[in-house]
């Protein structure tokens, strides 16, 4: 099953999550504080990492974004705020889910589930899908590994989260196609997940910034307002 990194002050919080993520076969190691959590994710990233927004010596949002410089691995925030302006913030830093305290456990393992079956992670639920999911796309300067996580834009390398390759598949499946925020909803997120359409315009936000690090003209992703998003295939 899948390895778990969580992130937590609240002794509570790390217990009952530990104990429901075992109880279903994962492995879960527990940091702290965000400075010990972020080290040790980047000496040994996890199939997922769990982050709770207040910490000490470094909160969920810094450790996020430090982490996000360097790895794609998928993150779940956990916020006692119910604050919208929070969730936009954490999606454009590249959470890949939130959940607000106080939750259930079972409501936890769901979006666990969800986000290790979008992964193709240790412990998701493989659909008949595989061979499509595993098929490389080549469009143009654009290459995607799905099998691999591996996406590239004229041989270099750009790094995306989980949720944001899925998007980019989704585009990129069918250059030319509009693709409605709703129908890019279905493709990166699990049918039990809500999300409004300002996640998904951060998410393409996010997306376009990282190709253009690499290609300062990139512009294959457009914009069609009032609709949607579409591929454009040089």
């Amino acid at each position: 099953m899948a390895n778990i990194t969580l992130v937590d002050d609240d002794e509570n919080i790390v217990a009952s999550v530990s104990l429901a993520l075992e109880s279903h076969g994962h492995t879960v190691t527990a940091y702290h504080d965000g400075a010990s959590g972020l080290e040790a994710l980047e000496a040994s990233p996890p199939d997922l990492a769990i982050l709770d927004v207040k910490m000490p010596r470094m909160d969920g949002m810094e450790v996020l974004r430090r982490l996000r410089q360097s790895s794609s691995v998928p993150v779940v925030m956990l916020t006692s705020k119910d604050e919208e302006i929070d969730e936009i913030l954490g999606f454009n830093l590249g959470a890949d889910d939130y959940i607000h305290k106080p939750f259930s456990q079972r409501l936890l393992i769901e979006r666990v589930k969800a986000i290790l079956r979008r992964t193709g992670q240790p412990g998701d639920e493989p659909e008949a899908s595989a061979e499509v999911a595993g098929r490389a796309i080549r469009r143009g300067k654009l290459v995607m590994d799905p099998a691999r996580h591996e996406c590239t834009w004229d041989g270099l390398a750009v790094k995306l989260t989980v949720t944001e390759f899925l998007l980019l598949q989704a585009l990129a499946q069918r250059p030319g196609f509009v693709k409605s925020r709703d129908s890019l909803m279905d493709a990166a997120y699990d049918d039990q997940v809500y999300v409004d359409d300002r996640t998904i315009d951060s998410h393409v936000k996010r997306m376009r910034k990282k190709f253009r690090v690499v290609d300062p003209e990139f512009d294959a992703i457009e914009t069609l307002y009032g609709v949607g998003y579409r591929y454009r295939e040089s």
